[in-house]
């Protein structure tokens, strides 16, 4: 007697999809400020993308009789911060005096500054470290998986 087998059933193909997350926020400490940690959200290229569409404009370039984009880098950080910066705790003020030019001298230096989204935007125009280390951060997508 000969036993016949029914044919082998290969699994449904998974939809990367259905496994893609469109953002991650993490806690990261900001280097050499000890207790120092930022929020900080992943966002997917097509979440970026929405952002800058957002900030983008058409206008009439009358020397190519073309329409251009145009940026508008003032709202792309305004919701660039909104989106990657989701907090952060123990941003002293001592600390913010190597950030950036402040006058804290009526604050206790080992107080924080609480996180407010106006701060966060604040802080990103105007201290060309901790833009470019968010910046470095949120390009890095090892900083947001398990295999770190």
């Amino acid at each position: 007697m000969t036993e016949t087998k029914a044919p082998s059933k290969s699994p449904e193909p998974v939809s990367l999809k259905t496994l893609m997350t469109p953002s991650k926020t993490v806690s990261i400490e900001f280097p050499g400020y000890n207790d120092f940690l930022v929020d900080i959200c992943y966002l997917a290229r097509e979440e970026l993308v929405k952002i800058r569409k957002k900030c983008v404009s058409n206008k009439w370039n009358k020397k190519t009789h073309q329409p251009e984009e145009e940026l508008d880098e003032e709202k792309f950080l305004t919701e660039y911060c909104k989106a990657v910066i989701k907090g952060w705790k123990g941003l002293r003020y001592q600390y913010l005096e190597e950030l950036l030019l402040v006058d804290v001298s009526d604050f206790d230096p080992e107080d924080c500054l609480l996180y407010t989204a106006d701060n966060a935007e604040l802080l990103m125009k105007n201290s060309t470290p901790f833009d470019t280390w968010v910046t470095e951060i949120v390009g890095d997508l090892e900083n947001f998986t398990k295999n770190k």
